[in-house]
């Protein structure tokens, strides 16, 4: 499956941006997806999941500040971004259950 993630870029904070993921196959309906990130120096971490039922899971550092979702009828997957910080700064990889990965999108923050 491949997997092409996009809408990384520049952003002060507090201000917002929207990542979307794209799958090559329908696959993506029957699995769980997710964001990973890697910030410079530090190892990739997870930012949240969504199952195909659409059970989320938000790690504590973006809880109540990102929003994930999907649209299994495009096979694509969003994280919307509010309340950026600089601390949020990383490549951010978008996943596909078990072992699929996107090539990843920077985001900058700015204070």
């Amino acid at each position: 499956v491949q997997l092409q993630a996009s809408g990384g870029g520049l952003a002060q904070a507090g201000g917002s941006l929207r990542l979307s993921c794209v799958a090559s196959s329908d696959i993506f309906k029957t699995k769980s997806v997710g964001w990973y990130r890697q910030a410079p120096g530090r190892q990739r971490e997870l930012v949240a999941t969504i199952t195909a039922t659409r059970t989320t899971h938000y790690e504590d550092f973006v809880k109540g500040r990102f929003t994930i979702s999907r649209d299994n009828a495009k096979n694509t997957m969003y994280l919307q971004m509010n309340m950026l910080k600089p601390e949020d700064t990383a490549v951010y990889y978008c996943w596909l259950a078990v072992n699929n990965w996107g090539q990843g999108t920077l985001v900058t923050v700015s204070s």
